[in-house]
């Protein structure tokens, strides 16, 4: 995911000498600096030091041994793409206690690996709009933002779209199943599949309509596509998804709590 934010930025028009990269896989920081001409920091603390940005891309059980002792400037602005860490943790773990300065919460979803992710966004309190426009430009370059009132949301955005491009491939998968089942090919049946929700989501972008109209408009009375939506309701899809989506919304909130008690 930073990669994308930086292969984005980049893109953009941003220096790329002016980032600065903290990453403890060798390998993995040699292709980084040989992609994209960036500085590699020989660890956290160089990374952050003089930075007027600093954006925290790990998994949730790694972000206290990432941060716990850095100095941020006063008027830093952090980001944190990190999956149910919340605010007052981030903070706690700043070494200068006392920071106060702006924090940005970013859950982004894999697309933006091809630049048409979308990433939820929710601000602290002391963020000032240019902290705020901070974030959205690096977000931006990932694919699309938007901005949430309430930091318990972004909860609710992990559910929806961070983990949200694993639901499609898993509906895909099961299609695809689905077809050979009926007789076609895998090749077949797995292009058939994958074609059809890109198509699908390209229409449902480009068009403009609501999702349930584009639904209604596709769905002739007494075809096949009605005896099929039919049989999905009739199974429970809609309340299958709303657990689903209830249980990673419960799961965010619980990788939150797990950090906060160990502060």
């Amino acid at each position: 995911m930073a990669a994308s934010l930086i292969g984005g930025l980049v893109a953009a028009g941003h220096p790329a000498a002016s980032i600065r990269v903290s990453e403890p896989d060798a390998e993995r920081a040699a292709a980084l600096k040989a992609r994209f001409g960036l500085t590699i920091a020989a660890d956290n603390v160089d990374a952050v030091t003089g930075a007027d940005l600093v954006v925290l891309a790990t998994k949730p059980q790694q972000v206290a041994n990432a941060i716990r002792g850095l100095q941020l400037a006063a008027d830093a602005t952090l980001i944190s793409i990190c999956a149910g860490v919340r605010i007052a943790s981030l903070r706690a773990l700043v070494a200068n206690g006392g920071w106060t300065g702006a924090i940005v919460r970013a859950m982004p979803n894999t697309p933006a690996l091809f630049g048409v992710g979308i990433t939820g966004l929710y601000a602290s309190e002391t963020a000032s709009p240019r902290a705020r426009m901070q974030a959205e430009t690096v977000l931006a370059a990932a694919g699309k933002v938007c901005w949430v009132d309430t930091e318990s949301l972004m909860d609710a955005v992990t559910a929806v779209s961070g983990s949200g491009p694993a639901y499609f491939f898993l509906l895909t998968e099961a299609m695809a199943e689905a077809g050979v089942a009926l007789g076609l090919t895998p090749a077949d049946a797995k292009a058939l599949a994958l074609q059809t929700f890109i198509g699908a989501a390209k229409m449902a972008e480009g068009t403009g309509t609501d999702v349930a109209t584009l639904r209604a408009q596709v769905t002739s009375k007494g075809g096949t596509t009605q005896a099929a939506l039919e049989s999905l309701e009739a199974a429970g899809f809609r309340r299958i998804l709303d657990e689903a989506l209830r249980a990673a919304d419960i799961r965010s909130a619980q990788l939150g709590d797990e950090l906060a008690a160990t502060l």
